[in-house]
């Protein structure tokens, strides 16, 4: 069964150009990180300090804890699939590409959620309309990479490349909450993936990069209090607060306002200068995610019926 499009309100949609513009940020937030701390213990702080807050929230809220070890489990694969992997692969991606650049191929998880909930889900085939748009974002994806980092394969090929199993791993975990984590709240939920992440990043982190210390300068700690607090945790209960008000069809909107934030703030505050295949890649990428939206053609069928 197709999910329900909701129309969007004034309200919701005020919180979702907020989600946005929270989420647009985060990418140059954690690009000034790791100009002193490493991929891997940026994102040990990023799961660490969202953990200890989303877990704040539950016991404030008295949210129940799950005790079947089954669950905790899932919350251990959830947390690889949508934190540890994504996080540590677009951090160390960032290290060798734009932010701006980042932030565009990552708009591509929503096209392979697309593709990993049709092989999964027999109620979310790939039907016309998916496979045209799921075509124009892969065609999307490589006009930004450019043809030339598939011939001259380099370390700024890795780090785009990086970024993409990334998106590839965010998939995934939708497909794995949507199996093993439905039936909680969603507050339980990101506590517990957060949780999970938190016990792999915190000791990778320690053996791969070192004791993670404390003594880092303002610039840092304001990048990691941002990214953490505001892009993780706050976000994390925004997006569900959007969720319950517009529906996940109008969420995707969200995935088409985040790169534009992130591109502007990385060339306004890093200097940053993307080439133009990234902007046209963007925009074939961005019509690809509008058909899979489908609205377009719902409100052009409407009219057609009207005349």
């Amino acid at each position: 069964m197709a999910p329900i499009q909701k129309t969007i309100s004034p309200r919701a949609w005020g919180e979702l150009m907020m989600l946005s513009l929270i989420w647009g940020a985060s990418f140059l937030s954690i690009r000034i990180a790791l100009d002193e701390i490493g991929p891997l213990t940026a994102v040990a702080h990023r799961t660490g300090w969202a953990m200890l807050i989303l877990w704040a929230y539950v016991l404030i809220r008295r949210l129940a804890v799950p005790t079947d070890l089954r669950v905790w489990g899932a919350f251990l694969v959830m947390g690889l699939l949508n934190n540890v992997i994504p996080f540590s692969l677009m951090a160390w991606g960032q290290l060798h590409i734009e932010t701006g650049l980042t932030s565009i191929l990552n708009a591509a998880t929503a096209i392979f959620g697309v593709i990993a909930a049709a092989v999964f889900f027999a109620d979310e085939r790939l039907t016309t309309r998916k496979t045209i748009g799921v075509t124009l974002g892969f065609l999307g994806v490589s006009t930004a990479i450019g043809l030339a980092a598939f011939k001259d394969f380099d370390i700024r090929s890795l780090g785009q490349l990086a970024v993409i199993g990334g998106t590839i791993s965010y998939a995934l975990a939708g497909v794995w909450a949507r199996k093993m984590l439905g039936h909680l709240t969603p507050q339980m939920a990101a506590a517990g993936m957060l949780t999970g992440a938190s016990v792999m990043t915190i000791p990778a982190a320690w053996l791969v990069e070192g004791p993670i210390t404390l003594a880092l300068a303002p610039q840092t700690w304001a990048a990691i209090a941002y990214y953490a607090v505001v892009a993780t945790a706050i976000a994390y209960m925004l997006y569900y607060r959007v969720l319950a008000m517009a529906g996940s069809g109008n969420l995707m909107l969200c995935t088409l306002l985040v790169a534009p934030v992130a591109i502007i703030l990385g060339a306004v505050v890093l200097g940053e200068d993307l080439p133009l295949r990234a902007y046209i890649g963007f925009a074939i990428l961005a019509l690809g995610l509008v058909i899979l939206d489908g609205r377009v053609f719902k409100a052009l069928q409407h009219r057609a019926r009207r005349a």
